[in-house]
């Protein structure tokens, strides 16, 4: 929709609508299949390992140290090929608008694939295993440009009006349990050496082979079920259903090109993006790192990964339960927006200056740490499906996966300047604090200002009735 709204030319369908005596909101040729819930399944279940395995050093940092002698700033580029995976986005949109996202998912659960492997091969050279572990991480990352961006464009091509901001929830939401889920697979399964635990100075010290093993089972066990979910890729997951369920699913789309053009031109779209890529992308490369923020703090590795863990799951659930709502009520998106990120500043703002105590003279106790630092994970992790489904919105007939392409890119750009700045700074974190509470602040001024519309929701409720 460039600068403005779409013409009544791009909002034709290309199914025939029903006739004004029917009661059935579908048009007369669109359906839902049951096979629906298992293709969101397998695409969901790939996103929480691609979620895990990117998450998987930084909640076990101090046992990484330990285990194969890599450093603060090591860790800091294991989770930076995440974000670094997305620049060749490009490809991967032109690939699932051309050949549909079966094409893309199967290359995406490879590149897992191989990239667990690399990491998981257990080679006596440190140095050399160091590098693998590098390769394998980035490999990872190439997936995250289709599991990060494809969830809205599967809820349109599978899901009925009334229940796409739902599967887009799941959908999108599932990368993020997958980091929640390292969190707490990590700390629990590998042991922290007994320096970056307190209460524990007189404790019997471990061993380096020891936390090696147990670092290498959890490997073992996440290459085992990247391996079960290629192979159902690649026995069964249609691109498309036979028939769509919707009339904005059979809609003329606009070409590669001509939505690249569109979007880039679009000073709304460009504002909503910012407004999502900002806080998004600080908030995922700062929860990276949560032990490494936490540690000036007293919170021990297994303390912050139960602060990640639940910071994420409730965004998680929350963020699926604000879906549902705005499947029932439609037209309320950016009033669920302002009011996440409203909740996402001044949490933020509290955890930043409980963190510098010294100063402010704020209580400081393991309660406020956990409620601070999990009502940000909260709110701006929940604003993730709601921001897709305005993106789809606002500049509708651009495909949906390289509308969500080009946001969930910017999202992992800044992200990633993040990580690169804590390669040089990975000491005094009190900058990455501040950082999280400037960004929710900024895409708030952002989405107040913003001027919304719903040309899809138009083609669905007007068009098919």
């Amino acid at each position: 929709m460039g600068a403005g709204s779409s013409t009544e030319a791009e909002r034709e369908p290309l199914l025939a609508p029903t006739s004004a005596g029917t009661t059935n909101s579908l048009p007369v040729n669109s359906r839902v299949y049951g096979r629906r819930w298992l293709v969101l399944t397998v695409f969901s279940l790939l996103a929480l390992m691609q979620g895990m395995v990117w998450n998987f050093w930084g909640p076990i940092q101090n046992s990484a140290v330990q285990a194969y002698g890599f450093t603060k700033s090591d860790i800091a580029v294991l989770v930076l090929w995440g974000p670094v995976g997305f620049f060749p986005w490009l490809l991967f949109m032109w690939l699932m608008d051309k050949k549909g996202l079966r094409a893309s998912l199967l290359l995406s659960a490879f590149f897992m694939l191989l990239g667990s492997t690399m990491r998981s091969i257990p080679l006596p050279d440190l140095h050399l295993r160091r590098w693998l572990i590098h390769g394998g991480q980035f490999l990872n990352g190439l997936a995250g440009p289709t599991i990060m961006s494809a969830g809205p464009y599967l809820s349109t091509t599978w899901f009925a009006p009334d229940q796409r901001a739902t599967a887009t929830a799941v959908a999108s939401l599932f990368s993020y349990l997958g980091g929640a889920t390292s969190f707490i697979v990590g700390p629990l399964i590998v042991p922290a050496p007994n320096d970056s635990q307190t209460g524990t100075t007189t404790a019997a010290p471990l061993s380096i082979g020891f936390i090696q093993n147990r670092i290498q089972l959890v490997m073992y066990a996440e290459l085992a079920a990247i391996g079960v979910l290629f192979t159902a890729v690649l026995l069964y997951f249609p691109s498309r259903p036979p028939v769509p369920p919707s009339v904005a699913a059979a809609s003329q789309r606009l070409s590669y090109r001509s939505s690249i053009c569109r979007l880039l031109s679009n000073f709304r779209f460009l504002m909503i993006a910012l407004a999502y890529a900002v806080p998004t992308g600080v908030i995922g490369g700062w929860s990276g790192v949560l032990d490494m923020v936490l540690t000036p703090a007293n919170v021990s590795q297994m303390d912050a990964g139960w602060i990640g863990f639940w910071s994420i799951v409730g965004g998680c659930v929350f963020g699926v339960a604000m879906a549902r709502f705005a499947d029932s009520i439609r037209g309320m998106l950016k009033l669920i927006l302002v009011l996440m990120l409203a909740g996402a500043s001044l949490s933020s703002t509290w955890f930043t200056l409980t963190c510098l105590s010294t100063i402010t003279h704020l209580p400081v106790s393991a309660a406020i740490l956990y409620t601070s630092c999990i009502l940000v994970g909260i709110f701006i992790n929940s604003s993730v499906p709601i921001f897709f489904e305005l993106f789809i919105e606002t500049v509708y007939p651009v495909p949906e996966g390289i509308t969500c392409g080009v946001v969930t890119f910017l999202g992992n750009l800044a992200a990633g300047l993040l990580l690169f700045f804590l390669t040089f700074y990975p000491t005094n974190l009190s900058w990455l604090n501040w950082c999280v509470t400037g960004s929710c602040l900024f895409s708030l001024i952002l989405v107040l200002f913003f001027r919304e519309s719903y040309d899809r929701l138009y083609l669905d409720v007007f068009v098919s009735v």
